[in-house]
């Protein structure tokens, strides 16, 4: 098994960059695509059949590999090791790398999306289509979005009703400054640290709460050191299917389309998982003890519309909002 040491030691772009010609030449192409989610997170099974579909329509001449769970790094470290071809196809969240892909912001922003019918519709039509396309400026091939939903506040303290109760709380972000900026007009503290850390950070007490999804808050069993659930709904920045475009260019054009064609056929196929997980996960931790209750939503939405606004002061932002509350 490939191992991040592995992958970034001293001549590693090298050999990947070398690898391509060679899978190529011997007539067979393995693609290597992570996640740090663990193998039956919906956005593995989804990149799982993606590959399967792809390697039954070449009669195995391209096979995928896949290393979830965060083997390979976090997502940052993810999306350079693709960029740079030391591996293919890597999801990532879009919290994670909004301050390098500035494009995907309007996505992040606190308050987007009515539901999630109407971030799929968004992310599925003209303005998810041209924010993919932007990866292409910093060597990546934007393959498909894949949901993440709602996210809502966990913490090991106490329910949070209003941003009152997120006083002196430090609550684990992603390293996007949205994140750090929304949270914070919340009234809690930031604390960016990596997604793998966060259970331990919990149980620690390195930070007292965390925001994300059901599914996550489940399959990382946070839950079982954040024992109160507050949902607040305050974000549903979607996830991104990238590839390598130096890894991408290298392939025919028939096998481009091939892989273009079942990124998207995948993403219907994560939407069922994801459904399904999240009611499940949701399920799965009630009935394990953690406590639950509806945040006042509009509280949340007044203490970060001066954050929000703040951040539409850039046009190219502001134009994409606007595209986004126009759309039915």
């Amino acid at each position: 098994m490939i191992s991040r040491r592995t992958l970034l030691g001293s001549g590693a772009v090298v050999a990947a960059g070398a690898g391509v010609a060679t899978a190529q030449s011997a007539g067979r192409t393995t693609i290597t695509a992570v996640d740090v989610h663990p193998t039956d997170y919906p956005t593995v099974e989804a990149v799982r059949w993606m590959g399967q579909e792809i390697e039954r329509e070449t009669s195995g001449r391209i096979s995928f590999r896949i290393y979830p769970s965060g083997q390979l790094g976090t997502e940052t470290d993810t999306v350079n090791l693709a960029r740079f071809q030391v591996l293919d196809i890597a999801r990532v969240y879009l919290g994670a790398v909004n301050n390098m892909f500035p494009a995907t912001q309007p996505l992040a922003l606190p308050y987007v999306f009515r539901d999630e019918a109407h971030m799929r519709r968004i992310c599925d039509g003209a303005v998810g289509q041209a924010i993919l396309h932007t990866f292409e400026r910093r060597g990546l091939v934007g393959l498909a979005f894949y949901d993440s939903g709602f996210r809502s506040i966990y913490n090991a303290r106490h329910p949070i009703h209003t941003p009152a109760d997120m006083r002196d709380l430090k609550i684990r972000v992603p390293r996007s400054d949205i994140f750090i900026e929304m949270l914070d007009a919340m009234g809690a503290n930031a604390t960016p640290i990596p997604f793998g850390e966060v259970f331990t950070g919990l149980q620690t007490h390195l930070i007292d709460a965390a925001e994300n999804n059901w599914a996550t808050f489940q399959s990382t069993r946070q839950y079982e050191v954040a024992r109160y659930w507050s949902q607040t709904d305050h974000c549903c920045a979607p996830e991104a299917l990238l590839m390598s475009k130096a890894r991408y260019d290298a392939l025919s054009s028939a096998d481009r389309d091939l892989i273009r064609a079942k990124a998207r056929e995948s993403v219907p196929v994560m939407r069922a998982l994801w459904d399904e997980k999240q009611a499940t996960a949701r399920r799965t931790v009630l009935e394990a003890g953690v406590h639950f209750n509806q945040a006042d939503t509009e509280a949340f939405h007044r203490a970060v519309g001066p954050m929000k606004q703040r951040w539409m002061r850039d046009e190219t932002i502001a134009t994409t909002v606007r595209r986004i509350d126009a759309h039915d």
